[in-house]
């Protein structure tokens, strides 16, 4: 004998469908589930993957919302990275993380010099960068930048050839702690911090020499902006 009962969860003849089995959780439990996932990342994790992970239904950006409150003046910060969230120590701890023996990472004059055109350019072509630096790009400047995942691949240019664009990553932010390219810091912050003057750079090349060959000493002036 069939069971004749209605189903709880099935719709009423001309009306809606009655709510799930399974209503979304309270945002407490939405906060919690997000800050497992956010501190098992070692990459920031974007909007669309927190709501593939999380139950249908929560309120994603509220939650994150009210967890960034809940960090300020913590220890550990919510921190927004492009279209990414990462859990960071806060920069004043800082010190704490470091190791007693630190390997420093120079880069070379020409990939800085590169690295701030696409920044504070972007999306930049390879013969807009060379414009402005006045000197022929090399390929291993590119390279180097695309290696340590600061610069990515962009739009083609709707000129003609269809050149490619350069772009800065979510990586270059979240190394200099910024949340888009336009918190990225104007000629008056540079010029106050003293990263722009009309020293002379160390290991800056002659009359005649290329700034890719002569750009591997240690720079200081502008350049510091862009150390590792």
């Amino acid at each position: 004998m069939s069971d004749d009962t209605p189903r709880s969860d099935a719709p009423a003849p001309g009306g809606e469908a009655t709510p799930g089995l399974f209503p979304a959780p309270p945002m407490a439990e939405v906060e919690r589930m997000i800050e497992a996932v956010l501190f098992a990342s070692a990459e920031p994790v974007t909007l669309s993957e927190l709501e593939a992970r999380l139950p249908e239904g929560c309120d994603i950006p509220e939650a994150l919302q009210h967890l960034r409150s809940r960090y300020a003046g913590r220890g550990v910060h919510l921190v927004r990275v492009g279209d990414g969230w990462a859990m960071r120590t806060a920069p004043d701890l800082g010190w704490l993380m470091h190791r007693e023996q630190v390997e420093t990472r120079r880069l070379s004059r020409a990939a800085i010099e590169t690295l701030a055109i696409i920044a504070y350019h972007q999306p930049a072509t390879r013969a807009e960068i060379e414009e402005i630096r006045g000197v022929a790009l090399s390929r291993g400047t590119i390279d180097q930048l695309m290696e340590l995942d600061w610069i990515r691949l962009g739009r083609r240019r709707m000129t003609p050839g269809r050149p490619v664009t350069f772009v800065v990553t979510d990586t270059f932010l979240d190394h200099f702690g910024l949340e888009s390219a336009r918190d990225l810091p104007g000629l008056k912050e540079l010029r106050a911090a003293g990263l722009l003057d009309s020293r002379p750079v160390p290991g800056a090349p002659g009359p005649g020499e290329d700034q890719d060959e002569a750009g591997d000493d240690a720079v200081s002036g502008q350049s510091e902006l862009f150390e590792d």
